[in-house]
Parts: structure tokens; sequence; C-alpha cells
């Protein structure tokens, strides 16, 4: 006797719900298991991770951990790569070469390349696939290949309160004030003052603070109105996420 097409079809239908249930049920299990964090640090052992930091599984590449500090509260994304030095297994000195501050939060898919020194301040938030590196190719010698020239290497420091938009670069020897925005895009040299916003490439000045004036030129929309307390707490916890915040930074 011929099954029942509808019967096989809801039998087919229901195995697949069913498997799909476990199989997101058994990668939260693996995200959690595998998330990176000061009482559960893994094979990683950096040469601080602060209270309440958590990096997310699957993290990057991740290298030179004892040269690399992670302060309090920090949030970092998946596939986000830290690494301290030129390549692993480097004797770097006492001292540590990447620094991030209380409170920072990677967005997913960020790098951090620090082959010299890193500084990323207090309460600085990096949008999805930023790129912040120490390193640059060199080309001086036209008859060699520049994968084959020595790098230039200049250290970078990012100072606290800054929000660095999407898909934003960093390049050596840049050095951001404090509160400073780096548009989605941008890619950043040399010196940004503090309360400054920047876009393009390369990255200028488009916004700055005045003390007697505000904002020149003045924004285009009215500050938002914050959160009822009692609502504060559930949405920052949607606001902040491991995956790295949604705006763009502009």
């Amino acid at each position: 006797m011929p099954k029942n097409s509808n019967t096989v079809s809801s039998l087919t239908g229901l195995r697949r719900r069913v498997l799909s249930r476990t199989v997101h049920r058994g990668w939260r299990w693996v995200q959690e298991t595998g998330a990176v964090t000061a009482r559960h640090p893994g094979r990683l052992r950096f040469g601080r991770i602060g209270v309440g930091t958590r990096l997310a599984f699957p993290q990057g590449t991740v290298f030179g951990e004892r040269w690399i500090e992670l302060g309090n509260h920090r949030v970092v994304g998946e596939q986000v790569t830290l690494t301290a030095g030129l390549m692993p297994d480097l004797d770097l000195g006492p001292e540590p070469i990447l620094t991030l501050g209380d409170g920072v939060v990677l967005g997913r898919g960020s790098h951090v390349v620090a082959d010299t020194t890193v500084t990323i301040g207090s309460d600085t938030y990096c949008g999805p696939y930023v790129y912040v590196t120490t390193t640059n190719h060199s080309y001086d010698d036209p008859h060699q290949p520049i994968g084959r020239q020595w790098p230039r290497m200049e250290p970078v420091t990012i100072g606290p309160g800054c929000w660095i938009g999407t898909g934003a670069v960093i390049l050596p020897g840049a050095s951001l004030g404090r509160n400073v925005v780096v548009a989605a895009g941008a890619v950043v040299r040399g010196e940004v003052p503090d309360h400054a916003v920047v876009a393009g490439a390369p990255a200028r000045i488009v916004r700055g603070w005045d003390p007697e004036k505000g904002w020149q030129p003045p924004l285009r929309t009215p500050a938002p109105t914050p959160p009822p307390a009692e609502n504060a707490a559930e949405r920052s916890s949607v606001a902040v996420r491991p995956d790295g915040p949604r705006s763009d930074g502009t």
C-alpha cells in the first residue's frame, strides 16, 4: 500500500525541525563553553584578563598573550584577532605590548595587530571589522618585492571614550584623543584631538567641539533622551553585544 505523501512530508518536516533545534542548542553550548574569561581562560594565558571580561567563541588569531593585558568588563566579539609581536613565541621583554582598558568593546571580526605598543583607553567602543595596526609595508627599494622589505612600525594610542565605526582602519603612528568619533570606513593616521569627528580616507576632521560655541558645525539632530532608569539595564545589555554595536559611528 503506497505511503501517504502528506504523512511522509510531515515526518520529514518534523525530523528537520528536531535536527535544527539540536544543532542550535549544541552550537549555543559550544559558544558558552568556548568563551574565554578570567575564570575559564582555556589555552590562552594573557598577561592580565580582568573581571567581567569575555572573549566570544570562536576567537580569531591570538598570540603573544603574555604581553596582552585586558581590563575589566570588556566585550570581545567572535573572530577577533589580538596579536603581540611579529610572530608567536618571541620574547618581547618585561612590558605589555597591547593594553586594552576597562569597558572596551571590540566588534565581531576586528583585528588589533600590535607588533609594537598599542594602547586603547577605557570605554572605547569599536564596531565590527575595525582594523588597528602598528605595522605597514615599506617600499623604499624599487627592486625588491614589497613583502620582503622590512616593515615600518609605530605605536598606536586610542584615548578613552572613543567610538570607532564599522570597517575603520587605524594606521601605525595614529594617536586619537579622548571621545573621538571615527566614521565607518575611515582610514586614520596622525594625531586626532579630543572631541573630534573624523571621516574619509585619509580621515579628516569634519566636526569638532568648541567650549564656547559647542559642536561646529552644529549637530543636525537633538541629543537622544535617555530611557527610564528601570529600563536602562535592559537596554544596555542589548546595545553592547559580542558581535559589536550596530551603528556605523557617523
